[in-house]
């Protein structure tokens, strides 16, 4: 499979960076398989919106985890874990090269680190929070955390309901601060020497431009029917799926309240956004990660690994 010890190559950087292209084009020249380390391209109802690779482009590579999961699905990292140890295990037995690609971070960081012990959430404490997070206000409930668990609090946004409603979850169901289930890391699934690690770093104007151009393209390529079918489900706004880049916008926009052109505008500025916090966040939170270039990636990532 491999000439060093590389057990795996992973690859992540800000969307739009081109990071699928080159996990394709190096999975190709390796005979490995191509994994998808991204939150939102687990979902079987967003190939388009979350530019899934293409039946085209998965046909070039054995690609998993990819579209597996129903969008009424609050997919975690705990089941991304166990859906990875699934794939590890198969490239080891068939003696293949995984390669993890993807933008989420928190994704990277268990896979090499492990992940905290937090015990799942009953549902019956995470079904009355949302219901009071619904008819109070992420506000009441962000006042309401600082009195429960102030270090959290402090760190998150009054209006950021998702987080919010996960400290209020983990601490009413446990008794102890999400922070402090996060300082007991289990065992990580894959060695971080014995992975090639790249971050890719685009010009941030470079990066701008492709971003805007490849919603764009989405437009044209169906992402309004997906979106489409996706709100005619009538899911809970909660859900990962429904806050995917693009979609409360496009929805909003299919729901008559501002034209097209208005919601392309504010997607593309959201994802823009985000790609500056992907940024923020590998340099703080994976620093020991190799920077390289979009244009330099495969021939790092061959170099690193040691194919040539």
């Amino acid at each position: 499979m491999k000439p060093g010890s590389t057990k795996a190559v992973l690859i992540a950087g800000p969307t739009a960076s081109g990071k699928s292209a080159l996990a394709i084009e190096l999975a190709r020249r390796t005979g490995g398989l191509v994994v998808n380390t991204d939150s939102m391209q687990v979902y079987s109802d967003l190939r388009v919106i979350t530019a899934r690779p293409s039946i085209e482009e998965e046909a070039q590579a054995p690609h998993r985890l990819y579209g597996h999961v129903d969008a009424g699905v609050n997919y975690s990292v705990a089941r991304f874990l166990k859906d990875a140890a699934i794939v590890l295990a198969e490239a080891e037995r068939d003696g293949t090269l995984p390669v993890f690609v993807g933008g989420t971070g928190l994704y990277f960081k268990a896979l090499t680190r492990g992940l905290s012990a937090v015990p799942p959430v009953p549902e019956e404490i995470r079904s009355a929070i949302r219901m009071r997070l619904e008819a109070l206000g992420p506000q009441a409930l962000h006042e309401e955390l600082g009195k429960r668990d102030p270090g959290i609090a402090a760190r998150l946004k009054p209006a950021d309901r998702t987080r919010i409603a996960r400290a209020l979850e983990v601490i009413e169901a446990t008794g102890r601060s999400l922070d402090e289930w996060n300082k007991e890391n289990g065992k990580p699934l894959l060695d971080p020497a014995q992975a090639t690690k790249l971050f890719l770093t685009p010009e941030r104007e470079t990066l701008f431009a492709r971003i805007d151009a490849r919603f764009d393209a989405m437009i044209s390529g169906g992402a309004l029917d997906e979106v489409r079918a996706l709100g005619a489900r009538k899911l809970d706004a909660l859900l990962p799926a429904m806050k995917a880049h693009g979609v409360p916008w496009l929805m909003r926009y299919l729901a008559g309240e501002m034209p097209l052109e208005e919601a392309g505008r504010r997607a593309k500025l959201d994802t823009r956004h985000y790609a500056k916090r992907q940024f923020t966040w590998f340099r703080h939170q994976l620093a020991d990660w190799e920077r390289v270039a979009p244009e330099d990636g495969l021939t790092a990532a061959l170099r690193i690994y040691g194919f040539v």
